[in-house]
Order: C-alpha cells, then structure tokens, then sequence
C-alpha cells in the first residue's frame, strides 16, 4: 500500500492545517489572491485553496516557490507554522 492510499494521522493533519494557516496569512498580507500566488509560483490555483485548508501534502519544491513569492524561506513558513500548533 503507498503513502497515498492511507489516510492522514492526526498530527499530520494538525502540521498540514498550520502550515496552511501561515501560508494564507502571509499572502493576505501581501494582498495577494490565490489565484495570484498561484500563478506567480507557477502552480495550479487548486494547490494554493487546498494547501491553505490543509488537505494538501505539499511538496519542498512546490512550498518553496510559494515561499518565494511570499518574500518567506521554507523554514520561516515552518517556524510560523509550529508556533500555531
């Protein structure tokens, strides 16, 4: 059974939904719809709405150039994102 076939566990949605949290907080912050986020980081506007309500299990590569146009590092997103928790 892959990864993918599972369900998520508890924690790992609660990690998921603060780090949507802190993605949609900071592009608010920037004025910047998800739409627009979407197309400056090169992504699917429908990863953008999934990743902020945490049914998304993002990609480094993906939630990096989301950082970027956020004027964040991958950490930062992370770090804001524990502190929700």
């Amino acid at each position: 059974m892959l990864f993918a076939d599972r369900p998520l566990c508890v924690p790992t949605r609660s990690i998921l939904r603060s780090l949507g949290e802190e993605v949609r907080e900071r592009r608010k912050q920037r004025n910047l719809s998800q739409e627009a986020l979407a197309h400056q980081a090169g992504i699917h506007p429908n990863v953008v709405g999934r990743l902020e309500r945490g049914s998304y299990n993002v990609t480094v590569l993906t939630l990096s150039a989301i950082a970027v146009k956020l004027n964040a590092s991958v950490l930062e997103l992370f770090a804001g994102a524990s502190k929700r928790q």
